[in-house]
């Protein structure tokens, strides 16, 4: 079957890349993929499998029936873009101002529009049924937490679930995994210091936020060096400062808004303390007063070892061993396919799009369509190694 998959992969790539190129045209950003999600059903309209009802508006859910019934296995890609500018000057670049597919997203729907039209063809040659979850809404928004939470797993559950993502700076087609934590928790707090505004030839009659901002984002930096144990994973960044409008001007309020990272729940919890005990202590200190809020959309995202063994097994196979890495430790990213994890056991695994990419997240990357057959060829072949273990 192994040179079946590979023949149904090379008839239908050509398409699959145009297919790729017309969603990075028309990148949209999280919950308002509906341009998107109208291209994937439109596709898998063609075939044989019974797509679903949206639970989330822009979801893409749909079920593949074999030859009998059996066991089930859910895979899934995410859909949504950045909000970024283009600036890769391709003749299929962003048509959308300010977005664009910095993630590689738009790889990843490719790869599993692929694999359900190879697995369409192959219907009459396994047992069971084969669940394909294209998610809106990776990004920031973590959709992934309320799709599972609506039942789009469900009906019949799937025995594993598998996701994958675009590696820059890896060999094009490379696999790279690890069991146990592979992705970070992800949190985000907002800071508003209010101080009370004036001229700025007159700083002693104000209560200047900018400068107690200043202070509050070097206090920041110490949470980790100075709090957390250096054994443990652990990252706060400010990532944005706000402050007034006018070169003479002192401003009544400066914004703080940032991220955390930790893979240890009991430092999970830590953090946000600790960043509130500092702007706490540093406004009180300055005569400004302040609010935070703080939220955490994402979770530590937890490989089940023995699916990590399957996504390994599958890669020697079809590739080599050259082909397989494992990582050597976890990526403080966040990926909301862990709500996925949490339910169900399975595996998220990395590929490789170029050791000369540009990395994600940035306004050059572009996913390159050489991945696009490896990919495809792993996701067809967890499926049905899936339903047949």
């Amino acid at each position: 079957m192994k040179s079946q998959i590979k023949n149904l992969i090379k008839k239908h790539l050509p398409r699959l890349i145009e297919l790729r190129r017309t969603i990075h045209s028309i990148p949209e950003l999280a919950g308002m993929e509906f341009e998107t999600s109208a291209l994937i059903r439109k596709v898998l309209a063609e075939t044989e499998i019974k797509l679903l009802t949206p639970f989330l508006e822009t979801d893409v859910v749909g079920l593949l029936q074999g030859k009998n019934s059996g066991h089930s296995v859910a895979l899934r890609a995410d859909i949504d873009a950045l909000p970024l500018n283009e600036m890769t000057a391709l003749p299929y670049a962003s048509i959308c101002s300010g977005k664009m597919h910095a993630c590689g997203h738009d790889g990843h729907a490719t790869i599993l529009l692929g694999t359900a039209l190879v697995l369409n063809e192959l219907r009459d040659q396994f047992e069971g049924s084969v669940r394909f979850v294209f998610q809106p809404g990776e990004e920031v928004a973590a959709l992934g937490r309320e799709l599972v939470a609506a039942g789009a797993l469900e009906n019949p559950a799937p025995r594993h679930v598998f996701a994958l993502h675009a590696h820059p700076g890896k060999v094009t087609g490379t696999i790279l995994s690890r069991p146990g934590a592979i992705m970070a928790a992800a949190g985000f707090f907002k800071i508003i210091i209010t101080g009370r505004g004036g001229h700025g030839s007159q700083p002693q009659n104000t209560v200047d936020p900018i400068v107690i901002a200043s202070q509050l984002v070097t206090a920041l930096q110490s949470i980790v060096a100075r709090n957390i144990d250096p054994q443990e994973a652990a990252v706060v960044s400010v990532c944005r400062f706000s402050a007034g409008n006018n070169e003479n001007v002192i401003p009544e309020q400066a914004l703080l808004e940032g991220t955390i990272r930790f893979l240890n729940q009991e430092v999970g919890k830590k953090l946000p303390e600790l960043i509130k005990r500092q702007t706490e202590g540093i406004c009180h200190a300055n005569g400004a007063k302040y609010t935070f809020e703080y939220s955490l959309p994402y979770e530590p995202c937890i490989n089940d070892p023995e699916c990590v063994k399957m996504v390994q097994h599958t890669a020697v196979e079809l590739f080599g061993k050259e082909m397989y890495q494992e990582m050597p430790r976890s990526s403080m990213g966040g990926e909301d396919f862990c709500y996925f994890l949490k339910k169900y056991p399975g595996a998220f695994f990395n590929l490789g799009v170029g050791t000369d990419s540009p990395g994600i997240h940035n306004p050059h990357f572009n996913f390159n369509d050489d991945a696009l057959e490896n990919g495809i060829m792993m996701m067809v072949h967890l499926a049905l190694k899936s339903l047949r273990s």
